[in-house]
């Protein structure tokens, strides 16, 4: 099927809820045509609908991202449907709360093969289509924590930091190559999302994002512009920016504050469910609380960002300032 020179096609892994939503209904209301990837099937078709509803068109195309060859075969049926995929977002993630000494070997395993590899499969896929027509952009989903780990969440840290490890590596393969392929990874700050109401919990209280929060729709724009103009690295939100630049500058400083604020401010104050559920290995499909969070309430609808190379060109030049007016203040005369 040939493409169409007006209409441009997204591929969102993660796209049935949360910052996946909010990625896909911002493209929409643009006139995008989007590919929702994701695992349960009713999420999808409510999205789907969604989508639909605002302005794009949308296909939905259940898949587990870990799966490698589910991944590289719903790329084909993209292709196939559509001719093209002018950008491929890879947003799907799952996460254990919970100290490392309870989370079981399999946990890991699962975090890892989503978070991580669910983003190298995607990743993966779209390049085989994008070499082929010579263009494309990939967008990987990162996080503050892919910098600067918090306690409670070391399986998905760790997942997060490898994800920037093969970002970065690739980058300078497409870069040895020539290649016309962008590829581009955006670091968000803490997100009103349903995870913290569907993640796999191991602590007597229910897990929140550490203040402060921000709605999905808000993040969802700085994403948009990420795939548009694809910089090196996109740092969302002042707290990413001095999250990130702490834990460069100052790593010892941040692990003390990490285990000070990051442990508690992982708690809410409501005690977890003994039968809550979660989606570490089967999808939550269910018809209610699939849009939004349960922290509308603090959550700003305001969110600014920074590419990387801008945020530490600031902080090169602050430490540039700092240094001459060092430079220039009054000597004290040592002796006469």
């Amino acid at each position: 099927m040939r493409r169409s020179a007006e209409l441009r096609t997204v591929v969102i892994t993660g796209g049935s809820a949360g910052v996946g939503r909010a990625v896909a209904l911002a493209f929409a209301r643009r006139g995008w045509r989007i590919a929702l990837l994701a695992r349960g099937r009713k999420r999808l078709d409510a999205v789907m609908a969604e989508v639909n509803a605002a302005g794009g068109q949308a296909i939905a195309v259940p898949v587990d991202v870990a799966d490698a060859g589910a991944v590289r075969r719903a790329a084909d049926q993209v292709v196939s449907t559509w001719g093209q995929i002018d950008v491929w977002i890879n947003n799907a993630m799952v996460t254990v709360f919970g100290p490392v000494d309870k989370v079981e070997p399999d946990e890991f395993r699962r975090v890892t093969e989503v978070t991580y590899l669910g983003q190298v499969h995607g990743t993966l896929a779209a390049l085989g289509h994008m070499k082929r027509a010579g263009r494309g952009t990939i967008v990987c989903i990162g996080s503050a924590l892919a910098y600067r780990s918090i306690p409670l969440q070391a399986a998905y840290c760790g997942a997060k930091a490898a994800t920037r490890g093969f970002v970065d590596s690739l980058r300078s393969e497409l870069i040895h190559d020539k290649s016309p392929i962008r590829l581009t990874m955006v670091h968000l700050p803490a997100v009103d999302t349903p995870q913290f109401g569907w993640a796999r919990c191991k602590m007597d209280h229910e897990p929140r994002p550490v203040a402060p929060v921000f709605a999905p729709e808000a993040v969802a724009e700085e994403i948009y512009r990420a795939a548009i103009t694809a910089p090196r690295e996109l740092w969302v939100g002042m707290p990413t920016a001095k999250t990130i630049i702490g834990g460069l500058t100052l790593p010892g400083l941040t692990d003390w504050m990490a285990a000070s604020q990051a442990y508690e401010g992982q708690l809410d104050q409501r005690p977890a469910s003994a039968s809550r559920r979660d989606n570490l290995f089967e999808p939550v499909d269910i018809d209610e609380g699939f849009r939004e969070g349960r922290f509308a309430d603090e959550a700003s609808g305001s969110v600014g960002a920074i590419s990387a190379a801008g945020a530490k060109l600031m902080l090169a030049g602050a430490g540039l300032a700092l240094l001459a007016a060092t430079h220039l203040l009054p000597r004290r005369r040592i002796g006469r």
